[in-house]
């Protein structure tokens, strides 16, 4: 087991996202979180990736543990230099007053000395061709789709094993979004272990191997993708049927 949440409480002052969850993540495997929005998804990605939330003081209980050890004494910094996890957050978050090569060298600043980074930047604009013809315009600039395959280049910039993904399609036409997640599709195929949230749920079953249901910070139904395809009130909630 590569990421296990445990009883997993959140509170920002008085609200309360999160009210005991437990999931876990295999190395290897694309796994999902829905349901709707105020469930609890991004509190969960942000819990897991230890960042701090701007608007009020944390309070967590249970625990996270990744490879059997907690992180929740974990700096930042330390998920992403030391356990290479890496986010890529709902809302993108690019620098777009810089260029889309000045966005991946940011992503670099944890790196080893010594990695192979012309041989990552290669990799992934081979991944995303778009942004490489585009490396030297300012981010700004780029479609809505581009600037999503930016966040998660970025994101895989830092070396990243596992990667966390929060609404990697919103906004997104859908001949961008089916093209994105099939590259997420070639990332895992390729040993990415991903932990995806995602808007579209029926998108979201039909690319992981496994999901969980959130409702009001819980998680009410769980399964394989198959099962919860299937699963009768799963498809009346969130999957239009």
């Amino acid at each position: 087991m590569l990421l296990s949440i445990e009883n997993l409480c959140v509170k920002y002052g008085n609200i309360q996202p999160l009210h005991g969850i437990s999931f876990h993540v295999n190395e290897g495997e694309i796994v999902t979180l829905i349901g709707a929005n105020g469930a609890g998804k991004t509190t969960t990605l942000y819990a897991i990736a230890r960042l701090p939330p701007p608007e009020a003081p944390r309070v967590i209980s249970g625990d996270i543990k990744f490879q059997g050890q907690s992180i929740l004494a974990t700096t930042p910094s330390d998920i992403v230099r030391n356990l290479h996890i890496a986010l890529s957050p709902e809302g993108r978050h690019i620098f777009g007053n810089l260029t889309v090569l000045e966005n991946l060298k940011l992503a670099t600043y944890a790196r080893e000395k010594g990695a192979d980074l012309d041989k990552e930047y290669e990799y992934v604009f081979n991944l995303f061709p778009r942004l490489h013809e585009r490396r030297h315009q300012r981010s700004e600039s780029l479609s809505g789709g581009e600037q999503q395959m930016l966040a998660v280049a970025r994101a895989l910039m830092t070396g990243c094993k596992t990667l966390l993904l929060d609404e990697p399609s919103m906004g997104l036409a859908p001949v961008l979004k089916y093209e994105l997640f099939r590259k997420l599709k070639q990332l895992n195929e390729e040993g990415m272990t991903i932990l995806l949230i995602e808007q579209n749920a029926n998108l979201a079953l039909h690319l992981a191997h496994r999901g969980y249901v959130l409702d009001t910070g819980k998680i009410v139904a769980e399964g394989t993708s198959a099962e919860l395809l299937g699963n009768p009130e799963v498809k009346k909630a969130y999957l239009g049927g």
